[in-house]
């Protein structure tokens, strides 16, 4: 069969509010980021099935016949299913020669694709395709990489497989799919995440489908309807850090000091509630200083609080440090321990004192963007709308 080219994106997504508080059923707030992973699938007639993996600049090819027996054997043995299908991923990874142990990112990745690609088109014809994508998203830092990654392989694919219509039309330059598409984006990409990290939360996901702002409490992701495009750095210390090891740490001093660590995730958890309802007014009604002075507020509180939660860092107090000398006012985003740091620009705030914060960032040997949060979640493009360089490393392949 004769797939049509597609060309999507998809946002990474920071933590606003609401870091470890939400694995105690408390409300967390996520954000899209206006950095984005692009995919571009294209049809071909090799009888090949070729990817290159984000901002590495090789092509990893399968025959079609390969292939074919594997979704015969496998894919038209089975109903369609929305649970991940553990026979096809064990039979994927000894197909990939990767049967023992972890496996590294890119692994996981090429398995990612090789799973959505054969659950969609199952026994039928297989087509041959090139997929390329390229990401604005530095990997491991925390930020969705991975379900940005992931949604985009969903939407890219379930167009090419005809499960769902391309929205664009001829004369736009984007364009976003229905809520019913969305959600069935959702779902794949969901997979994609969880044959990437075991056990997601279904967040970073959901925040690169629909974009803007979701809540997130007692297992339930809630994306909110209308949400303020706000400025922000976005600050890489790149000190790593392990996630599962710091969610323990805070799981911990819960237990050790429950009488005071209970009041901390309540007052974070009231931040994320009092943050949700300014941002609702800067919807609603003319956006004014004293909007700004309330979200600054409660990032300086909720920094502290996740120092005293245990998850800050000298890096990230450094970060806060740096930019509030610049009358700027920073938090950790994420599960902290080092990773990524936001700060909120206001819209009055001079291009001369955020370029001077960022070279002191930089000099103390971080990595930062200006970039906002807020924005759309995945789209289909038309060339047109793209960025040239992006194209560029997009049509290398």
């Amino acid at each position: 069969m004769q797939v049509k080219d597609c060309l999507v994106s998809a946002p990474g997504k920071a933590i606003l509010h609401g870091e470890h508080a939400v694995v105690h059923r408390k409300v967390a707030l996520a954000v899209s980021l206006n950095l984005r992973t692009y995919l571009r699938l294209k049809a071909t007639s090799n009888d090949k099935v070729c990817i290159n993996l984000p901002n590495i600049d090789t092509f990893i090819c399968w025959d079609l016949s390969e292939l074919k027996q594997l979704a015969h054997d496998v894919c038209g043995k089975r109903e369609e299913q929305q649970l991940l299908d553990a026979e096809l991923v064990r039979r994927l990874r000894e197909f990939m020669g990767a049967t023992n142990g972890n496996l590294d990112s890119c692994n996981t990745a090429t398995l990612a694709f090789l799973y959505i690609y054969l659950s969609l088109f199952r026994s039928r014809e297989l087509p041959s395709m090139s997929v390329s994508v390229w990401s604005e998203l530095p990997t491991g830092a925390g930020l969705g990489s991975s379900a940005a990654y992931s949604v985009c392989l969903a939407s890219a694919l379930l167009c090419a497989s005809g499960r769902i219509p391309t929205p664009l039309r001829e004369l736009d330059h984007t364009a976003r799919w229905c809520q019913e598409n969305l959600e069935l984006i959702n779902s794949w990409a969901f997979q994609g995440e969880i044959i990437i990290h075991g056990n997601p939360s279904g967040v970073d996901n959901a925040v690169g489908t629909w974009g803007g702002m979701l809540r997130f409490s007692a297992g339930k992701i809630i994306p909110l309807s209308r949400v303020p495009l706000l400025r922000i750095l976005l600050t890489n210390t790149k000190i790593p850090r392990s996630t599962k090891v710091l969610v323990a740490g805070v799981k911990d001093k819960i237990n050790k000091f429950p009488s005071i660590m209970t009041p901390v995730l309540d007052s974070v958890d009231a931040i994320s509630c009092t943050c949700e309802k300014v941002l609702s007014e800067m919807t609603s009604e003319p956006i004014t200083g004293e909007h700004y002075n309330i979200l600054e507020e409660l990032i300086d509180i909720n920094q502290h609080h996740l120092n005293v939660m245990g998850v800050g860092h000298p890096a990230l107090d450094t970060l806060c440090r740096v930019t509030l000398a610049k009358g700027l006012h920073s938090k950790l985003t994420g599960a902290g321990g080092g990773g990524c740091g936001i700060t909120l620009l206001r819209p009055e705030t001079d291009s001369s004192v955020v370029q001077a914060a960022v070279q002191d960032l930089r000099d103390c040997g971080f990595d930062c963007w200006e970039t906002s949060i807020g924005g759309p979640g995945v789209q289909q493009h038309s060339p047109f709308s793209v960025k040239e360089e992006v194209l560029e490393v997009l049509n290398r392949y």
